[in-house]
């Protein structure tokens, strides 16, 4: 008899340890609770941390984060205004702040980033649909770039290397995309804490397009230079050029003066030297006669000259004086 009331004894003790080890739960700093009853919630959601109570084998303990929780979307492509394609990807925080809506419309975590997959990628394709490339990458108004100040008033007028004018900006379309964002996810018990764009890349048919839109503005500012070194280069050999004709028909001048002044005073060392007499002027008429005839005169050459000329009777001496073979 004893012994069953031991063993009675025993099952007793195990089944309370059961049924307190079943009705007992423990709940963190970083979690809440909501307690369901043949899978209907049952009571408010249990928030503070501590051990807690249930009916045991019949309620059920549902666990949900109540961090602050990350979301990052995968990258997609989509259209801006202006009609060109851009890789997307997002970045968020969220948080449960009404347990029981949040276990009734989506469960788990799981289905919960499913769903926010689904609002932030369609708000998001919605706000780069109505918004210009050019806002969706800026994030300040009226900045200034450091331009280059080598262009000229020409190239300015054309933009080159300035920035387009933008109304709001990227700041703003993040906050687009959180206002409309947020009041959808807050009918699943979730509040949104912030959204942002993590990367912005543009698509592989928009990439050609960009790059040769930069190559054309290097080029033509390459094209620039290369004309004003054209211009500058032939400045330089025009002004070289007319140096150096400068230089040769300064050259020239000194060269026909000292000549000049040369000649003249040879001249009138002649002049002196053969002006002392009528010896010398007689003497310088011969030899300037006699360098006439040696140039006038060669082998086989006829020569007319009248009796009354001097060289006619220079000659005539000449043939005079020579000695007659005969005697």
């Amino acid at each position: 008899m004893k012994s069953y009331l031991i063993f009675g004894s025993s099952i007793l003790a195990a089944l309370v340890g059961v049924t307190l080890y079943s009705a007992l739960y423990t709940v963190n700093e970083v979690e809440q609770v909501v307690i369901t009853q043949f899978g209907k919630p049952v009571g408010e959601p249990i928030r503070e941390a501590g051990i807690q109570l249930k009916m045991p084998f019949v309620q059920q303990v549902n666990f949900i984060d109540k961090r602050v929780l990350e979301w990052e979307g995968t990258p997609s492509d989509m259209p801006t205004k202006d009609k060109l394609y851009i890789s997307v990807s997002l970045y968020a925080r969220w948080q449960v702040t009404d347990p029981l809506q949040y276990f009734l419309r989506l469960g788990d975590e799981r289905s919960a980033q499913s769903r926010l997959d689904d609002i932030f990628g369609s708000e998001t394709r919605n706000a780069v649909a109505t918004h210009e490339l050019i806002e969706i990458i800026r994030t300040t108004k009226g900045r200034q770039p450091l331009r280059d100040s080598s262009l000229t008033e020409a190239e300015k007028e054309q933009n080159i290397g300035s920035l387009v004018p933008i109304s709001m900006g990227r700041l703003v379309v993040e906050q687009d995309i959180f206002n409309e964002a947020a009041k959808k996810v807050r009918v699943f018990g979730i509040e949104l804490m912030d959204i942002r764009f993590k990367r912005i890349n543009y698509n592989e048919s928009v990439r050609p397009k960009i790059y040769e839109r930069m190559i054309s503005e290097r080029r033509q500012i390459a094209e620039r230079f290369l004309s004003e070194g054209k211009g500058e280069a032939a400045r330089i050999q025009g002004n070289r050029e007319r140096d150096l004709d400068k230089i040769q028909s300064e050259a020239y001048r000194a060269v026909t003066e000292i000549r000049g002044k040369a000649d003249a005073k040879a001249a009138a060392i002649y002049a002196s030297a053969y002006n002392k007499n009528d010896q010398a002027v007689a003497f310088y008429a011969f030899t300037r006669s006699l360098q006439a005839l040696e140039l006038a005169l060669s082998q086989n050459t006829t020569l007319v000259l009248s009796t009354d000329s001097e060289l006619f009777q220079y000659l005539q001496h000449t043939q005079a004086s020579e000695p007659n073979p005969k005697n």
